[in-house]
């Protein structure tokens, strides 16, 4: 697969927000994400930023996704750590079948800047019954926010990154993987898209996804493509309960 569209690594990240590697250290903290898009937010049009690249590039991944799992009742989808990218609006106006997609991160003025520019825009999903919100969270919060199992897929573009290479972002990071394997009901996923090689993550994510005694997690990876010279990935992790 080709990848089209915008392209940002973490590693480029620093050089768009500020050239220091201060602000690189402190991508864990709401503060750095906060001056980003207000920063980005002077501009007089509102641009969607997206890490790494944006839906076009990856719906391939997605939209099967929606379809293996969709069923009469309508699929709940989280875009953790959305910023002001387009993939969560992508997903509510593309889908065929019925989705409530939930578009969240810690910076209130990217939500702000999404529900402006969403209303403006006035967005016609493809299905009637699909639905759009933007919120405000911590994603170290999710399982306070949504509860057990009450997820059906959780895309990850760039969060978990971001705190791994942040200077106080590991146990976050942990944090959040935790997080959403906790909510995603028993046949929904967390889909990771990532530059970090395979040998490296899968290892964390087995690692950190499980629960010893209590819960395992399984994770397949796909190749999503490569653009100048950086090779993406798609990492899918489930968790199953330990047979007792």
């Amino acid at each position: 697969m080709a990848l089209i569209l915008n392209i940002l690594s973490p590693r480029r990240l620093g050089k768009l927000i500020a050239n220091t590697p201060e602000l690189i250290n402190n991508m864990d903290k709401k503060a750095t994400w906060d001056r980003f898009y207000t920063e980005n937010s002077k501009a007089t049009n509102f641009k969607n930023f997206e890490w790494f690249f944006g839906f076009d590039a990856i719906r391939d991944f997605i939209l099967p996704m929606l379809h293996s799992q969709h069923n009469s009742d309508v699929l709940h989808v989280l875009d953790m750590g959305c910023g002001t990218s387009a993939l969560g609006p992508c997903i509510y106006r593309y889908s065929p079948w019925p989705v409530h997609v939930t578009c969240a991160d810690i910076s209130a003025i990217a939500v702000r800047l999404m529900q402006e520019h969403t209303e403006t825009k006035a967005l016609q999903p493809q299905n009637t019954s699909s639905k759009l919100d933007f919120l405000e969270l911590d994603c170290t919060h999710l399982h306070k926010h949504f509860g057990s199992e009450s997820l059906d897929l959780i895309l990850d573009k760039g969060t978990i990154d971001a705190l791994l290479r942040s200077r106080e972002g590991g146990a976050k990071a942990s944090q959040v993987l935790k997080q959403c394997l906790k909510v995603l009901r028993d046949s929904g996923s967390l889909l990771q898209f990532s530059d970090e090689d395979p040998d490296a993550r899968m290892l964390w994510l087995e690692k950190e996804g499980q629960e010893p005694g209590m819960m395992v997690a399984d994770v397949g990876v796909q190749e999503v493509g490569e653009l100048r010279g950086v090779t993406y990935y798609c990492y899918q992790v489930t968790a199953h309960p330990v047979a007792q």
